[in-house]
């Protein structure tokens, strides 16, 4: 524990642990994706002749002596970048057979080969890194007391598309952490059928990659540039089975559409719309049971300020009730949630951000009351984090955020990004917390 003068991520006024443990945007993280130009003949020189069909002949024309060295020179750059490049580029050889046809009777090499031009790498994360929500991993093997954790993060690559990638470690009892070794490469999913260019899919991971190889691409329409600030939390059902939710900002590059994330072993991710007046909002986030028998959410409706929901059907959402707006200065622009509440024997606690003055982010806490959660029991008259002097400038400066924390026996455990160039990882023991929102602890039974 520091002082405030000493802590470069926040200006404190509660007793927050911040560890020494940094992630950075790193542009080496590059994934294969399908390069694709176009099948009109029109868009082509040739005339009659598309420009896929003209690279295909010329590909099947090679001998098979060319053909190998040129699979050879593909193989020295990039085999030892990519996890199964020749499966990779047989597949890519399949779609672009199925979309212009012929390429009959070739040999494995020249159908590799004609995979691997309509192929390209993409540094998913070169631009930035932000806005991380954590949950229990589904195997906590190895934890020894603490609690071993899946991180979402959203990253950001060339043309400013964002996507959910992952990062496991172990959160420890003493507030410390340790983050798994990045995998040596990362694998895009892939839809598991056809995708449909609007509604819901289901998407793949490899099931031999560890999951912090897996990266989640758009998909859909309504997704094209891009999947941001993943919420995710640990759903419990009325039996006490568990499985993963969360809610995600799907962007066209001109209209926003929250959409439901859902999945139980981080292997396949099934991706749905939500319907609704709450579904063109940002900032939904799932409570981690059902409340009432009905699905409850929070969320922002008015771009300023927090409101409860509820349904009965966990894809639609409509108008909620208010439970508080913009207060203090450190809050006036707006004031949204920060991930799923999170259950305590006090209440329901929501972590906040605000924006203040000179678009300036910082983080607050409220607590709901556990029985009616319309009812708003405390909440921060200062910030929780804030950015300082020596810890502010960065892809998009003066901004803290996170999207979801989680408890830890005693802790509250909490990766939050600085910038959207970094993530930094804080915690503090609940009784802080509580005594930070002036709340005595209940009586422990």
């Amino acid at each position: 524990m520091s002082d405030s003068k000493s802590d470069g991520a926040l200006r404190r006024l509660t007793p927050m642990q911040i560890s020494p443990v940094m992630l950075r945007a790193n542009a080496d993280r590059v994934v294969i994706l399908p390069f694709s130009i176009s099948i009109n003949p029109r868009d082509s020189a040739m005339g009659a002749m598309s420009r896929v069909n003209r690279v295909c002949q010329a590909i099947a024309a090679m001998s098979a002596d060319q053909v190998r060295d040129e699979l050879e020179m593909v193989n020295r750059d990039f085999t030892g970048r990519h996890w199964q490049t020749r499966g990779i580029f047989l597949e890519r050889f399949r779609q672009i057979k199925e979309m212009n046809g012929g390429l009959e009777g070739l040999d494995e090499d020249h159908m590799a080969l004609v995979g691997a031009y309509f192929c390209h790498e993409y540094s998913y994360q070169a631009a930035a890194v932000m806005n991380p929500s954590v949950v229990p991993h589904p195997d906590q093997t190895g934890a020894n007391g603490g609690t071993n954790f899946i991180m979402s993060t959203r990253t950001v690559g060339e043309g400013h598309i964002s996507t959910i990638s992952f990062r496991e470690g172990t959160f420890h009892k003493d507030g410390t952490i340790v983050l798994k070794p990045e995998a040596d490469y990362a694998v895009a999913a892939k839809p598991a059928h056809h995708a449909p260019l609007d509604g819901a899919v289901t998407v793949q991971g490899h099931q031999a990659c560890p999951i912090s190889e897996t990266v989640l691409f758009p998909v859909t329409r309504a997704q094209t540039n891009g999947l941001e600030d993943l919420r995710m939390v640990m759903f419990r059902d009325e039996v006490g089975a568990t499985s993963f939710m969360g809610t995600y900002t799907a962007y066209n590059g001109r209209e926003i559409a929250c959409e439901c994330f859902e999945t139980s072993d981080f292997r396949s991710f099934r991706l749905t719309p939500f319907v609704g007046a709450a579904s063109q909002h940002k900032g939904l986030a799932f409570f981690p049971r059902k409340l009432n028998d009905r699905w409850a959410a929070i969320g922002r409706l008015d771009h300023e300020s927090i409101f409860y929901l509820e349904s009965d059907d966990k894809y639609s959402w409509n108008n909620g009730e208010r439970l508080m707006g913009p207060e203090e200065p450190w809050e006036l622009i707006q004031l949204g949630n920060c991930g799923s509440p999170i259950e305590l024997d006090e209440g329901w606690l929501v972590l906040t951000h605000g924006v203040g003055a000179v678009r300036r982010y910082s983080l607050g806490a409220a607590l709901l009351d556990k029985d009616n959660p319309r009812i708003v029991l405390a909440r921060s008259k200062e910030p929780l984090l804030s950015p300082s002097e020596d810890n502010r400038e960065g892809y998009v400066p003066n901004v803290i955020y996170t999207c979801g924390a989680m408890r830890c026996g005693e802790w509250i455990f909490m990766p939050y990004g600085v910038a959207d160039s970094s993530i930094h990882f804080a915690s503090i023991r609940i009784s802080d917390l509580l005594a930070h929102l002036g709340v005595t602890p209940a009586a422990k039974t």
